[in-house]
């Protein structure tokens, strides 16, 4: 069954991905109205998640950045599936590389240092991955979790690696890594999902107790490599800049949570500053701290 459905599906979805650009925002204004005003997919859990990470904003403000939200998933939702056929030259002029930011890799690269690159689900992540791999000497690992239906699992990767990039599942981060140890490389780690309450670091989050993941710390400090924390900020529809910043060239010399904090620092400035493009849908305060 899972087969014949990805097989009636595919040819919908790279019929969405040759649209030009005007007509997949019309596509997704159409979207967006089916599923805030007549499905009303998670539009609870929305604003639920805005208004305990917002208190001091009125109902109105909350409403507007819920909406805007939505249209901002549907629009992501479809420059994901325009992956599978845009040129190169394309994506390049849509997703740029900020040249300060450029240079912190540059650097690295020309000292044949690796590095660890800390993401959040913050603008258009799927996007990033493609310049990266385009105009940077590191070869780009992206830590993953496989989706349980195998056949989107595959269109998901071939999306993901069309440019060089290269998938590693995350279960098996630390050993994959040093298998490419001697590789110059980037793994890039999004590490705003959400652990067992057990295994994550405790901090105030968007106003709110949070557990975060610690396997971006664990592996930075095991492998002492540099760790880079990196936004894709959107500056209009259909395009985006990519900013980068040196956290640490030595996290192994942190103390115990200092790194988690860093990142998750930035990441939580970086949703204050466009909050509309960051996934509140997913449910991440859906554990309580135990003592």
């Amino acid at each position: 069954m899972a087969a014949l459905v990805y097989y009636l599906v595919l040819p919908f979805i790279y019929l969405i991905s040759i649209l030009p650009f005007p007509l997949l925002f019309l596509l997704s204004d159409v979207i967006y109205f089916v599923l805030y005003y007549i499905i009303g997919y998670r539009r609870k859990v929305v604003r639920q998640n805005l208004r305990n990470a917002f208190p001091d904003k009125t109902d109105k403000e909350i409403d507007r950045i819920c909406r805007a939200f939505f249209r901002y998933l549907c629009d992501l939702m479809l420059e994901t599936l325009k992956m599978l056929t845009i040129s190169k030259r394309e994506i390049l002029i849509r997703c740029k590389f900020d040249p300060a930011s450029k240079a912190i890799f540059d650097k690295l690269a020309e000292e044949n240092k690796s590095l660890i690159l800390v993401m959040g689900h913050v603008g258009n992540w799927e996007w990033s991955g493609h310049p990266f791999s385009l105009l940077l000497q590191q070869q780009l690992y992206v830590l993953y979790h496989p989706l349980a239906n195998k056949y989107f699992d595959g269109l998901m990767h071939r999306i993901r690696s069309r440019n060089g990039t290269r998938l590693l599942p995350m279960k098996n981060a630390y050993k994959d890594m040093l298998l490419h140890k001697h590789e110059l490389t980037a793994t890039a780690f999004i590490a705003d999902q959400t652990p067992q309450p057990n295994n994550g670091y405790w901090m105030t989050f968007l106003n709110q107790e949070t557990p975060v993941f610690k396997g971006t710390e664990i592996i930075a400090r095991k492998m002492n490599l540099p760790v880079i924390y990196a936004c894709v900020k959107r500056t209009k529809r259909g395009h985006y800049t990519m900013y980068a910043e040196l956290l640490t060239e030595d996290p192994a010399s942190l103390p115990d949570g200092a790194l988690t904090e860093l990142h998750t620092r930035r990441l939580e400035q970086d949703i204050l500053e466009q909050p509309e493009t960051w996934l509140w849908s997913h449910k991440r305060w859906k554990h309580k701290r135990v003592g």
